[in-house]
């Protein structure tokens, strides 16, 4: 193809021509997927950048301008997209190598005793009487202040206290082996 047809199928492509953007397809497909693999060394992340290429080349037909050569374009844009693969790749290895790392040289134990402790805490507070649980996670997984609690369940404000403190007292108590955490876990209670 002389660059004069070029040109014109450039033309076409650009006003929306499908069957000129498939002659293009069909005569360089294959060849960008050999280039594009020479220089990923797998082809079908090859494959999957010519096809990327492609389709944004039709998304953006009115934009598409040569200046030099169809073929110096469009080899020249695999290539350049070939090596942002590369450069995105090498982040991710990076970031996994960093992962591994952070993860190897990471101590364990705190997370696994937050975990027994969290599911100790759940344990603990289903092992309280039905009202007595029922205030606790109002007060706690509801964020509810003993007033508004007295009011929804309809009792004083006073056996609310009375009902939170006897929670508070067993569940420590229960989980005085997890001293060290618990603070974090049953914050003091709101009046």
């Amino acid at each position: 193809m002389n660059l004069n047809e070029e040109k014109i199928l450039v033309d076409k492509i650009r006003a929306g021509n499908e069957l000129a953007f498939e002659k293009l397809f069909r005569q360089y497909y294959r060849p960008l997927c050999v280039f594009a693999t020479r220089i990923l060394q797998d082809y079908e992340m090859a494959e999957e950048v010519v096809q990327d290429f492609f389709v944004k080349l039709w998304e953006r037909k009115e934009g598409f301008i040569v200046d030099t050569s169809v073929k110096n374009y469009l080899f020249r844009s695999v290539k350049n997209l070939s090596i942002n693969v590369i450069k995105h790749e090498q982040i991710k290895l990076k970031h996994a190598q960093q992962s591994i790392a952070e993860a190897e040289a990471n101590d364990y134990k705190d997370h696994f005793l937050e975990v027994d402790l969290e599911l100790a805490i759940e344990k603990s507070i289903n092992e309280l009487p039905e009202k007595r649980r029922e205030i606790f996670r109002l007060s706690r997984e509801e964020s509810l202040k003993y007033r508004e609690i007295a009011e929804r369940l309809n009792i004083s404000i006073k056996t609310v206290e009375v009902q939170m403190g006897l929670a508070i007292k067993i569940l420590r108590e229960k989980l005085k082996r997890y001293n060290t955490f618990l603070f974090f876990f049953v914050p003091f209670y709101r009046k």
